[in-house]
């Protein structure tokens, strides 16, 4: 393999396919950056709009919002991505890619079983674009890269854990703030409508049970796409053991 394409660890296994897919190949980094450019540009979009009267949402009450934040962070990772060779990334580059792709996920399955309005089609791309690009496409583009691209870092076992520790954290920012200020992201965080208490409590129960459950698999997944690059069964794992 040429040094243009090399990874570290190596490529052991099903060396075509994963040169096809390499990091640094030109149409990988380009996807990267045009999906990393729209996010950015839709983030954009949604911070002018918050400045306008009558937004449902100002500034500060955008920027605290699991969506807004996941994306950025998307964004800018997607275009550092496209600009710099992944030899020149750190090891952990890779774990932090598979929990983005894991608050994606999440992110467009909270949007459409929690906080899309009534009626509307989990598959609509008639909405307003910033939240189709957020809510719709990023997600995608997210679960596509960690699936196809070609990896060669294996993520330890207890790398979902510590995925999970950025959305308990946001829970508990969220009710600080909302107690502070009466103003919840979401709906389902909110103890003063129906329920209280107790139906927040188990409604955020669910949904980290649900975050749990997709860690896991986006985990297992991004491992199972290392496996296509490398003979797991000589894993020294030293590679692998800082995780972001």
């Amino acid at each position: 393999m040429s040094a243009v394409l090399t990874l570290i660890p190596p490529v052991e296994r099903n060396v075509g396919a994963n040169r096809a897919l390499h990091p640094d190949r030109l149409w990988i980094r380009l996807v990267r950056g045009g999906a990393g450019l729209a996010m950015l540009a839709a983030l954009a979009q949604e911070f002018y709009d918050a400045t306008q009267p009558g937004n449902s949402v100002d500034i500060p009450q955008l920027i605290s919002q699991f969506t807004f934040q996941s994306n950025l962070v998307l964004g800018l990772v997607l275009l550092v991505s496209a600009a710099r060779p992944r030899a020149r990334l750190p090891q952990w580059w890779d774990h932090l890619f598979g929990a983005l792709a894991f608050y994606l996920v999440m992110t467009g399955i909270i949007y459409v079983v929690l906080v899309a309005p009534p009626g509307e089609p989990w598959w609509t791309l008639d909405m307003y674009w910033p939240w189709m690009i957020t809510h719709r496409i990023a997600p995608v583009v997210a679960v596509l890269d960690w699936l196809l691209v070609t990896r060669t870092v294996r993520g330890p076992w207890q790398r979902p854990l510590l995925w999970l520790c950025y959305p308990v954290s946001f829970l508990i920012f969220s009710w600080v703030r909302g107690a502070l200020d009466g103003w919840y992201p979401y709906d389902f965080l909110d103890p003063r409508l129906d329920g209280g208490w107790p139906a927040v409590i188990t409604t955020s129960a669910q949904v980290l049970a649900a975050f749990l459950i997709a860690g896991v698999l986006v985990h297992l997944a991004g491992n199972a796409r290392v496996g296509l690059a490398r003979d797991l069964g000589k894993e020294p794992h030293a590679a692998s053991r800082t995780v972001p």
